[in-house]
């Protein structure tokens, strides 16, 4: 880990839930850096020119939060709108998901930042893991909800609600708002056929110009619960919304 970790965030022992992006002539990784159950969080940034032959620069803290705030800065997506913005996406539990704007030229927070509320939950608040998407004048919010990490006990499923600016009210099929535990439910255990793969969540959208895909983790069933990479093609429905195929 950077070095800047050890005092951002005391206690940290690893980095995960990477989001990779390309802008300004590089690849830019943003990661989450935490202690299990706290919000002493924070979000960073290494870099590279090339992935053929990378070389990676730490730009180090983009945002973090910390015991007086009510959110927790992890689980990073970046994600630019129609003007050519750029917002990262965050957050786990506690008041639910937020939103930063993001300087283009140095991907860390731009001066002016304030934080934006995009989604959140009923105690105990379980809703982490953003991911945006902009289609057809729509911004497509998904989140994951419930709990994962627990193999085969896991009821983590995902579920999404779209809005016509970046920040938000994000509504559901319904009319529902996701800062009132709204979203039209994309992934769930009751949905797999098989029943074979439960916990769907944490995901990210690879767009193809003939087919998106949605990509997550679950947990496998039929081999003692152990986390597995799932990928599905992601159709759209004649009115806009996302239906896992």
């Amino acid at each position: 880990m950077p070095g800047w970790v050890k005092d951002a965030v005391p206690g940290a022992r690893g980095i995960w839930a990477p989001d990779v992006s390309f802008s300004h002539g590089e690849y830019r990784i943003y990661y989450s850096v935490s202690t299990f159950g706290k919000n002493c969080s924070a979000i960073g940034l290494v870099a590279t020119p090339s992935l053929e032959k990378p070389v990676w620069t730490d730009k180090g803290l983009v945002f973090r939060s910390t015991p007086d705030d009510d959110f927790n800065a992890i689980d990073p997506n970046l994600f630019e709108d129609a003007e050519g913005r750029q917002w990262l996406a965050f957050g786990s539990f506690w008041s639910g998901l937020k939103m930063i704007r993001l300087d283009p030229k140095t991907g860390r927070a731009a001066k002016d930042a304030r934080i934006h509320a995009l989604a959140r939950r009923g105690g105990p608040g379980a809703i982490e893991a953003p991911f945006v998407i902009r289609r057809g004048g729509f911004y497509y919010l998904f989140a994951s909800v419930d709990f994962c990490c627990r193999g085969a006990a896991s009821t983590y499923h995902t579920v999404v609600g779209r809005a016509k600016e970046p920040q938000g009210p994000y509504l559901d099929r319904e009319g529902k708002s996701m800062m009132d535990g709204g979203g039209l439910l994309v992934l769930h255990a009751d949905l797999d056929p098989s029943k074979r793969f439960v916990g769907p969540g944490h995901i990210a959208v690879l767009r193809e110009p003939k087919q998106d895909y949605i990509v997550y983790h679950a947990y496998d069933t039929q081999a003692r619960g152990v986390p597995t990479l799932r990928i599905q093609p992601l159709g759209w429905t004649d009115d806009g919304w996302p239906v896992a195929l």
